[in-house]
């Protein structure tokens, strides 16, 4: 009997160690109910201290000019943390990315025209 204790527990061990080291691989693709990110900051002082904010990017003059909105789109805050969280990148990168899918799902080009055959631009 203690011959399948101790067993059981090298076994465990030796999965649980495999996967600790590596996390960075399967993490990402484990499913997290949207609930878990629902405590986004409300405020734009919440948003810089959350890391939503760069120097192109600058909330600073918001919070110092007392800007009464609660803050940055939590949709948007969302899916952004989620991109820099999934591929590893910083805010501005994850901005970029977030950008260009609105920009596709909208049917615009990465260089802000529309991909309507129809459109028709005079320069």
């Amino acid at each position: 009997m203690s011959y399948l204790l101790y067993s059981a527990s090298f076994f465990v061990l030796v999965i649980g160690t495999a996967l600790y080291l590596t996390r960075s691989r399967w993490l990402p693709h484990v499913p997290v109910p949207d609930y878990v990110y629902d405590r986004l900051p409300d405020s734009f002082t919440g948003d810089i201290e959350a890391g939503f904010t760069s120097s192109d990017f600058d909330l600073a003059s918001n919070v110092v000019e007392g800007d009464s909105r609660s803050g940055l789109d939590k949709k948007a805050k969302r899916e952004i943390r989620r991109i820099m969280r999934k591929r590893g990148v910083n805010f501005d990168e994850a901005r970029r990315l977030y950008t260009e899918q609105r920009f596709a799902n909208n049917n615009i080009g990465p260089d802000g025209r529309p991909r309507d055959p129809k459109f028709v631009s005079f320069s």
